[in-house]
């Protein structure tokens, strides 16, 4: 990887991390507590902007483990899709009423984009696994 790409790559990668790891906590504590209410609303806002956010820097980020797809995508950009197409209907079923179509919704989105492809970065070779075990 050429210095500029590097520098890239490691910017978007920090900008990724900057936007996704708060979403690991606010988005168990609007899981586990009290729905509906003034804050609750406030800090989904920023969970759901904060989350698409993430997804759209990851699509720039190459794949740097396993198989590549079009020379730049990973099996683990399948997540970044499922975010951007989570967020915006989850969104759309809260403000048609429709709670339980949400609620599926941001369970699935909690579960599939941040412990299932959140586990997958701390495998080796990837970036988290370097700061935590290399």
């Amino acid at each position: 990887m050429t210095d500029y790409y590097s520098t890239l790559y490691y910017a978007l990668l920090y900008l990724h991390l900057i936007t996704v790891i708060p979403c690991v906590f606010v988005g168990a504590y609007l899981l586990l507590f009290s729905k509906g209410t003034k804050w609750h609303r406030s800090l989904g806002k920023y969970y759901m902007i904060s989350m698409a956010i993430t997804a759209v820097v990851s699509l720039f980020m190459p794949a740097m483990v396993g198989p590549q797809f079009l020379g730049h995508f990973g099996w683990i950009h399948l997540f970044s899709f499922l975010t951007l197409w989570s967020v915006p209907t989850a969104y759309i079923a809260i403000r048609k009423g429709q709670v339980k179509k949400h609620k599926i919704k941001m369970i699935l989105l909690y579960i599939g984009a941040l412990m299932i492809a959140g586990g997958f970065t701390f495998m080796p070779g990837r970036y988290m696994y370097e700061v935590f075990f290399g």
